[in-house]
């Protein structure tokens, strides 16, 4: 199940101010909290997700990378935890011992009274996939793209919701064995907007919204994954009457380049030469993100050996400087058609026992070939 955006949990704003965020925290965490909802599991799942969307909201550094990546820039798109504990093993004990102080020790306060307040009605979010080569996904790129969206018609005028009087809900009260019981919920008329329509042009929905498509302009940083997900602020549905407009979200998939295989910030591929140029050594010309280089292999070189070419790889997604590094993997390509005078040559070498096998003791297994990579 999709991870629901952290701004939406704690009903506020993109421009939220901290003291804001704070602010709705407290009140996701007295709606939610387990003393006021006893045995309720959904009342428990979501009091912990108002503590993980804290957790990161509240945080400017990663704050910062979840509005430019989303859930994985913070860890969080596989279910995967936080730097504090929390994403999908918090419990408990972790959430008030980091944030006790917000709630103020004293939930009873926290309970009854107040009416509702008007929602924060913003459009709904958008959802495109992007496709990127090695080259664009190493350098970065900018790509223009249609996307089709509703948007607010010229001309929509609205009003204050008769019903709810714009505060958006309604509340009731009912009378039982405890005394009065108070809930508040969604207006019926409005769907919880605190607006109604007045005048509407033709061609737009009842909310005052028309499909249109825009052409919008997407930056895309330099060391972008498979599977990342981009945030372009304001450039989803526009918001019902003058609401803000909801997000785009780009998720980047990458085109599967024939030669190059990618392994995290690190690129691989195959290069194959021939008997002799294993046992006298050459040079070769290789394709690499954004050109190619001449590398030297040399005499004796065994097949299964692999060279390394130091940054040209991807730069690292997390910020940290640096790339990853190209690993040129050596087969030696055995014929598999000779001529008459070649299979001579062999059959010579093979009874003057030439050119036999003779391991050194120094050639190294496949495991520590593997083990070397990553040193």
């Amino acid at each position: 199940m999709a991870k629901r955006d952290y701004y939406e949990i704690l009903e506020v704003t993109k421009t939220a101010t901290s003291e804001e965020i704070k602010k709705a925290y407290r009140k996701q965490a007295i709606k939610y909290h387990p003393d006021k909802n006893p045995g309720n599991e959904e009342a428990e799942e979501k009091f912990k997700e108002a503590a993980e969307a804290y957790e990161v909201l509240s945080d400017d550094n990663k704050r910062a990378r979840y509005d430019q990546y989303g859930h994985a820039g913070v860890g969080g798109a596989a279910g995967g935890g936080f730097g504090g504990g929390f994403g999908g093993g918090m419990n408990m004990e972790d959430i008030f011992s980091q944030f006790g102080d917000i709630f103020g020790g004293h939930f009873g306060g926290g309970f009854g009274g107040g009416g509702g307040r008007q929602q924060q009605v913003r459009g709904t979010n958008l959802r495109i996939r992007i496709k990127l080569n090695l080259e664009e996904m190493v350098n970065g790129t900018q790509k223009t793209v249609k996307v089709k969206k509703m948007k607010l018609a010229e001309g929509v005028t609205s009003k204050t919701c008769p019903t709810c009087q714009g505060s958006g809900v309604q509340i009731k009260v009912m009378n039982t064995m405890f005394g009065q019981m108070q809930t508040q919920a969604n207006c019926g008329t409005c769907n919880g907007i605190g607006k109604v329509a007045d005048k509407i042009p033709a061609g737009a929905n009842a909310q005052g919204l028309v499909k249109t498509e825009e052409e919008i302009t997407i930056n895309i940083p330099a060391g972008a994954r498979d599977g990342i997900q981009l945030n372009v602020r304001g450039k989803g549905n526009d918001a019902p009457f003058g609401g803000a407009a909801g997000d785009l979200y780009v998720v980047v998939e990458e085109e599967v380049d024939k030669l190059i295989k990618r392994e995290g910030d690190n690129l691989h591929q195959e290069l194959f030469i021939s008997f002799a140029e294993a046992a006298l050594g050459t040079s070769k010309e290789i394709n690499v993100v954004g050109g190619k280089v001449k590398i030297k292999v040399e005499e004796g070189t065994q097949s299964g050996k692999i060279l390394r070419l130091a940054g040209k790889g991807l730069p690292n997604i997390e910020g940290y400087g640096g790339k990853g590094d190209m690993f040129v993997h050596i087969n030696v390509w055995t014929p598999q058609k000779l001529t008459k005078e070649q299979k001579a040559f062999f059959q010579s070498q093979i009874d003057n026992n030439e050119m036999t096998a003779e391991p050194t003791g120094k050639e190294k297994s496949f495991f520590e070939k593997v083990k070397d990579l990553f040193d």
